[in-house]
């Protein structure tokens, strides 16, 4: 989880968010002596500042750094009691918030780092530059102990001059997710995917996934994120994925739905005995019965679709007897749809074509189905894009897609992504 991933640099960035060095490096009035209880820790001093500990503070704040370096917990509490009491000055303040920032994090106490840090905060005596660092390193905190709505203030401080930084907007779409606020976080992720790629970087994987995911529990809009998922990581993974998203969101009817399935077929994701049943279905329906048997035979061999069930059973016997299991049988039938009155039968032996893989064919006679009419062109645009990308013609494929509109618009644009993301 992403939450998780940004969580695990938390003891760096809290630890480096602001150096406490020892008293002796900070510069005091000359009439000013260095409490000799406070031995120099070397810890680094921030360059070039001094900052003056009033005359009334320093032995307090002293004997509160001795405290610290000694890991004396038994007197640590009334020592700091006793150097806030005694704090006048921003320089004290700070100085006190410091030493209890080295005390928590020696103790692990990731309460006690939150409360010191937004004591430095408030000391009024940390540098305009530094104040991000602190409220990244306080966020931070708060995400982990699940006070979302205490991280969430302390990262949009963070990020008021760098509203763009992915890692910020990462870490703040979980806490939005965590306040429940699912499409604000979708949109957080979302610009950081998009703030990565305007670096020239590519946003991790898992961003994609957290998005969608928060995007579906959320009942949002998720084929826009798919398609940019896909586009960033094409694998069998996110197109399985961002199939079944388009197959869930658009609910598409048979006509589509077997394009749906070639999708898959092109994309190595066809797989579920189910699947494979339609496949085989939709191949008898539409000429493409060669096609259907060798998805039906590849499932059978992986064993992930079981000859011997009754439905499946029928549905072999079908498939043997049904049309376009040769090229020499669809060209016969090709010649016969020449003069048919509609183009409804040349779209069926088109679809036979294109299931022994000869695209230039389907492609052909999928024309001739549009010139004679009586289909619908969406569903024939779409399967002449389909068959050239198949056939890697990109050009003539980009062109046929284009023209998809109406239900197999959506289905179109995967078709090109498809396109885009092939070798």
């Amino acid at each position: 989880m992403i939450g998780k991933m940004i969580t695990v640099a938390l003891g760096v960035a809290v630890a480096g968010a602001v150096a406490t060095p020892a008293l002796a490096q900070y510069s005091q009035p000359e009439t000013q002596q260095q409490p000799s209880s406070a031995p120099d820790t070397r810890s680094p001093a921030p360059a070039a500042r001094a900052v003056n500990i009033s005359r009334g503070a320093v032995k307090a704040i002293g004997e509160l750094q001795a405290a610290v370096n000694a890991n004396d917990t038994a007197s640590y509490s009334a020592k700091l009691a006793a150097a806030q009491a005694a704090a006048k000055t921003p320089a004290d303040r700070l100085m006190i918030a410091q030493l209890q920032l080295r005390a928590a994090t020696n103790r692990k106490d990731e309460p006690g780092m939150a409360a010191a840090i937004e004591a430095i905060i408030a000391s009024g005596g940390v540098a305009a530059a530094d104040l991000p660092r602190l409220y990244t390193a306080q966020a931070k905190l708060h995400y982990n102990a699940k006070q979302f709505d205490k991280a969430a203030p302390a990262l949009e401080r963070a990020m008021a001059s760098n509203p763009n930084d992915s890692d910020l907007l990462l870490l703040l779409a979980e806490t939005r997710a965590g306040q429940g606020r699912n499409a604000e976080a979708v949109s957080l992720l979302q610009r950081a995917i998009d703030a990565r790629a305007a670096s020239g970087a590519k946003a991790e994987e898992s961003v994609y996934r957290r998005a969608v995911a928060l995007a579906l529990k959320g009942g949002l809009p998720t084929l826009d994120l798919a398609h940019k998922w896909v586009a960033a990581y094409p694998s069998p993974t996110s197109w399985k994925d961002a199939i079944s998203i388009y197959r869930n969101t658009a609910k598409p009817d048979d006509a589509t739905l077997f394009d749906v399935l070639r999708l898959a077929r092109a994309t190595g994701t066809l797989s579920g005995e189910n699947d494979v049943a339609l496949y085989a279905f939709f191949g008898i329906e539409n000429w493409a019965a060669a096609d259907a048997q060798k998805v039906v035979d590849e499932a059978i061999a992986a064993g992930t679709f079981n000859a011997s069930a009754p439905k499946n059973r029928e549905l072999l016997v079908a498939l043997k007897t049904a049309k376009g299991r040769d090229s020499a049988s669809l060209a016969a039938s090709a010649r016969e749809v020449a003069a048919a009155p509609t183009g409804r039968n040349a779209l069926k032996v088109g679809d036979g074509f294109y299931g022994v893989g000869d695209y230039a064919r389907a492609v052909e006679l999928y024309r001739l189905a549009l010139s004679k009419g009586s289909v619908d062109a969406n569903v024939v645009n779409l399967r002449i894009g389909a068959a050239l990308a198949r056939a890697g013609d990109k050009a003539g494929a980009t062109a046929a897609l284009k023209a998809v509109g109406g239900k197999q618009a959506e289905l179109a644009k995967f078709w090109m992504l498809y396109l885009a993301t092939r070798a």
